[in-house]
């Protein structure tokens, strides 16, 4: 395979802060590795995040191009991201399955999904609230059927 063809195959997944990329791990080795300018990157990203509140993990896919530019897709925030967030932890349980961290309600698996379909359009909404449940018994959040039981 050609450097050309090698170079415009790779892709870069990096999880940022919104507003706080920097040249430091893990944006700087990411980018540096593959020869792009980091300060650029940077700088466009902290511009297009600048209104997301600043503790929000962005999932980002950088696709960096043989002339060694970039162009990128930000993601939504992962899914413990907003379970956590909709269940009001800070963390998941210790111990899933025997301990239950807190409870959110259908309504809000609903929610989420809404926001999740936007990284997989292709994927049938019931499919993704499966998949939001499932997350939910991993991180010991228990889902009821509804709000005023949570």
């Amino acid at each position: 395979m050609s450097k050309a063809v090698k170079a415009a195959a790779t892709r870069i997944r990096v999880v940022i802060n919104a507003g706080q990329a920097k040249p430091a791990p893990p944006v700087g080795p990411a980018l540096g590795q593959a020869g792009l300018k980091i300060m650029d990157f940077c700088k466009d990203f902290n511009a297009k995040t600048a209104d997301i509140k600043p503790d929000v993990p962005i999932p980002v896919v950088i696709f960096p191009t043989p002339d060694k530019k970039f162009t990128y897709v930000m993601k939504t925030p992962p899914a413990s991201y907003f379970i956590k967030k909709a269940a009001g932890l800070e963390s998941g349980s210790q111990k899933p399955g025997h301990d239950v961290a807190g409870t959110i309600s259908l309504k809000h698996i609903y929610e989420i999904a809404l926001a999740k379909q936007a990284d997989v359009p292709h994927i049938p909404l019931k499919s993704v609230c499966k998949s939001l449940v499932g997350t939910c018994r991993a991180m010991g959040v228990a889902v009821v059927a509804r709000p005023e039981e949570a």
